[in-house]
């Protein structure tokens, strides 16, 4: 408890007028749009996330790194690039993912980009599958300024964590989490914030009480349980848990399966934040996997006259008309009213 406090105060002390008034922009163009039908000019982005690479060593079923499944470029972000657009949007920008697709730490400066990042009063975050977290590694992470890491443990045991975590080793996790615990000893870091991040799929939903003794043994600050996105759910899949608390789908009548959403005609996230590809490309949504939607592209174009371009207040328009029509929208989770 005291672990998410600290973390709370870590993020309200990354604040800052300039931050501040934004943020309060944002919410207020987004209500106003959201009665009136009418897209008020949004402020920046409260947060965003940026691609470090596409590139991973895990194979996960559901995931289009895993599977390889790209039609998009794929590639590392490029330092200057990821500077460019840092200066930016830095006196405005809240919070920053070092992730969309991909493992991060696979690509060579990801950490030299977070303490860039971070020395500019930016909240820092990345969710990686911690297979490279040796000790020198681990030391950095807590020297970068990271203030929060995501592990993601799929499983407390070797053969429940490899059937969702195809190619995945356990054992190494663990040592990394080790690692990163000892270090913030070592340095007397408060940070990163560590956060076990459980993706609840049936074939390890048992073992849910698991992951958080795991964790209080390991010292770990906080356990996410996460719901699991399925892409082919109208027929099941095996994949989906049987307790329906932890699934984005429910069984309908007919025997086919939809997601608890009513898919409602506003999304926050279009006022608030946005994706930006390893190789500048602008996405409204996380959901964009294949990016699909690319509202500009930061090779060609400043982050403003994209944000605040004609495509992109059209796309917000689009979806106060018809938000069930956009293909990406379709899987999506924003707005449900469920556990999540």
């Amino acid at each position: 408890m005291f672990s998410l406090l600290k973390d709370k105060l870590n993020i309200i002390g990354r604040t800052s007028l300039s931050r501040t008034l934004n943020a309060l922009s944002g919410f207020v163009s987004y209500q106003v749009s959201k009665k009136s039908k009418y897209i008020k000019r949004p402020g920046l982005p409260i947060s965003i996330s940026i691609e470090p690479t596409t590139s991973c060593n895990l194979r996960c079923p559901e995931c289009p790194s895993g599977l390889r499944s790209f039609t998009r470029p794929t590639g590392m972000l490029q330092q200057d690039l990821f500077k460019n657009v840092i200066d930016q949007l830095a006196p405005t920008l809240s919070y920053l993912t070092f992730y969309f697709q991909g493992e991060p730490y696979l690509h060579p400066q990801f950490l030299p980009m977070v303490k860039y990042a971070s020395d500019k009063g930016i909240y820092t975050a990345t969710s990686t599958n911690a297979h490279y977290l040796k000790d020198e590694a681990a030391q950095q992470t807590v020297e970068s300024g990271l203030d929060r890491l995501i592990i993601s443990i799929d499983g407390t045991s070797q053969d429940t964590y490899q059937s969702y975590r195809v190619g995945g080793d356990l054992s190494k996790v663990i040592e990394g989490t080790k690692n990163i615990i000892a270090w913030k000893r070592k340095l007397k870091s408060k940070t990163p914030h560590v956060i076990f991040q459980f993706l609840v799929v049936k074939p390890n939903e048992h073992q849910i009480p698991e992951v958080y003794k795991l964790a209080k043994e390991l010292g770990v600050d906080e356990v996410k349980l996460k719901t699991a996105q399925i892409y082919d759910y109208e027929n099941g899949s095996e994949l989906i848990p049987t307790q329906d608390k932890y699934s984005r789908y429910k069984l309908n009548a007919s025997g086919k399966y939809s997601i608890k959403n009513s898919l409602e005609n506003n999304c926050w996230k279009m006022w608030q934040s946005c994706v930006i590809t390893w190789d500048g490309k602008v996405l409204p949504c996380c959901f964009d996997k294949d990016a699909q939607y690319v509202m500009g592209d930061l090779t060609k174009n400043s982050f403003e006259e994209i944000w605040f371009g004609e495509k992109y207040q059209q796309f917000r328009n689009t979806l106060f008309k018809s938000r069930s029509e956009i293909e990406m929208c379709k899987n999506c989770t924003e707005g449900t009213k469920v556990w999540a």
